[in-house]
């Protein structure tokens, strides 16, 4: 199967900033307060249920997946950037990554007790969001959890030339409005549990939603 061009243009893009960008990224100890409070209940929930393995999709250099393990979930990342994986690997040895597409995500059906989606779907184009969240809906277990964050906005479609200490970069953002996202996560599948919506603040440019959302448990044919 032909790979789709958005595809390939984040594969090279964030192989290209690879380096610079962990090192500018925040970790989530930097994280606002409602951002890291939004993670430790991700991770709280995702502890009740004792549903599974936890997957950091779009992981980037691993800095996230390292937070989840701390926070004492059995977590992995993946990202489909090669060089973002092989910085993962080095930071966090002890940790997996393995390079892969959410477009078609290498676990089994009901795997996966969580996934967490931070900051990682907004280079989707929005026609393909559909074919992203039914994978995450395919791959988490029932009562699986998925938490979704990622800065929101009014359909806009930002192509940027430059990022990461002045990189070039081909890759497009979409920022959707928050309802849209809810929208498209329920025709997958999801039931939507909580969410919450930043507003831009001194230290934000842009409006920042998060979502966590479960795939229903199976009907008892008792």
């Amino acid at each position: 199967m032909t790979e789709s061009s958005h595809l390939a243009a984040v594969r090279k893009s964030y192989d290209t900033v690879a380096v610079d960008y962990a090192q500018l990224v925040e970790s989530p100890a930097e994280l606002d307060p409602l951002s890291r409070a939004m993670l430790a209940a991700f991770a709280e929930a995702v502890q009740v249920t004792d549903g599974g393995p936890v997957a950091d999709v779009g992981c980037g250099p691993g800095k996230v997946t390292a937070h989840l393990a701390h926070l004492g979930l059995p977590a992995f990342g993946i990202d489909l950037s090669p060089k973002m994986i092989e910085l993962a690997r080095r930071a966090y040895p002890s940790l997996n990554f393995e390079v892969g597409s959410m477009t078609a995500l290498p676990f089994r059906d009901d795997e996966l007790g969580g996934i967490l989606a931070y900051y990682s779907t907004h280079h989707t184009p929005p026609e393909l969001l559909p074919v992203v969240f039914a994978e995450f809906h395919r791959t988490l277990a029932p009562d699986g959890l998925l938490m979704l964050a990622g800065h929101a906005g009014d359909h806009e479609h930002l192509r940027p030339t430059q990022a990461y200490g002045g990189h070039p970069v081909s890759y497009e953002s979409h920022l959707l409005p928050p309802e849209q996202t809810v929208d498209l996560l329920e025709r997958a599948g999801l039931v939507i549990t909580a969410r919450l919506v930043q507003v831009p603040d001194q230290g934000a440019k842009r409006t920042i939603a998060t979502f966590l959302a479960r795939k229903p448990k199976r009907p008892s044919t008792a």
